[in-house]
């Protein structure tokens, strides 16, 4: 009986201490000696997230980077003349419908906003704010007028997804352009465009994109008129059979623009 009454004296002088303090469990292990490894786990688990709040490297605040994707051409091109550059003499048509695929028999407008649309999600998955200079192909935007809406929202990049097309059809690979490095119109730009076409040129490269390589040009409007840096990426030919329907498989369509994409990531996060 005494033996009874001694554990029942125990228990309550342990419930009186555990009363007064503001951790009752963790001492009531501690107190019966009872403290086990999944209680410390618990207790550890705590600790390293406090400390991971604090320590932890915040990740890109990719919203502060604007993106405008410009799907090359439309349904319906616009013969109309307009100068190629700001106060240039020398005149271009506003936009043409674009070329068409050899063994789809898909115009180059659908290709390149089917691509565009691909781009445009993984960009904003990576935390980006996109605009698009046209989301339809019946619409009429000639290629200043895209040059000029990216500058007006103040775009960081644009970049402008297009389809080759060549009499050869033989001829494979997507291509890199930039503005001209001594243009007259786009020597501001150049420099952060071929930035952002070398690391999109690296990436395109570690992802098995076959690449003809980067190519400077000062005969496009799109570029000439823009006072933000772009690139323009040739997906490749649609003069060839095999490219062709490679280009329209949405796989492929997938793989390109994710390297595309993190080719432009790296851009940004070396500024």
């Amino acid at each position: 009986m005494k033996k009874y009454k001694l554990i029942v004296t125990a228990i309550i002088a342990i419930g009186v201490i555990l009363i007064g303090t503001s951790t009752p469990i963790t001492n009531l292990y501690k107190s019966t000696n009872l403290l086990n490894k999944g209680f410390n786990k618990i207790e550890d688990n705590k600790d390293s997230t406090k400390g991971e709040s604090k320590d932890a490297k915040e990740p890109s605040n990719h919203k502060k980077y604007l993106i405008c994707i410009d799907p090359g051409h439309q349904q319906k091109g616009d013969p109309n003349a307009e100068p190629v550059g700001p106060g240039a003499p020398y005149q271009k048509a506003r936009v043409s419908s674009g070329a068409t695929g050899v063994a789809t028999k898909k115009p180059e407008y659908i290709l390149n906003l089917e691509a565009s649309v691909v781009l445009k999600h993984i960009l904003e998955g990576k935390g980006y704010d996109v605009i698009m200079t046209r989301e339809s192909h019946d619409v009429n935007i000639s290629n200043s007028e895209r040059a000029i809406l990216a500058n007006e929202k103040n775009a960081d990049m644009v970049i402008r997804v297009h389809a080759d097309s060549l009499d050869n059809s033989s001829k494979t690979g997507a291509s890199i352009l930039i503005p001209e490095k001594g243009g007259k119109y786009t020597s501001n730009i150049y420099e952060e465009s071929n930035k952002c076409a070398e690391l999109v040129k690296k990436s395109m490269q570690e992802s098995g994109i076959q690449l003809n390589g980067i190519f400077q040009r000062g005969d496009l409007t799109g570029f000439n008129w823009s006072k933000v840096p772009a690139i323009l990426v040739e997906m490749g030919f649609l003069s060839n059979y095999n490219e062709d329907q490679m280009m329209s498989n949405p796989e492929y369509q997938r793989k390109l623009m994710q390297s595309v994409a993190d080719g432009v990531e790296d851009y940004f996060t070396t500024k």
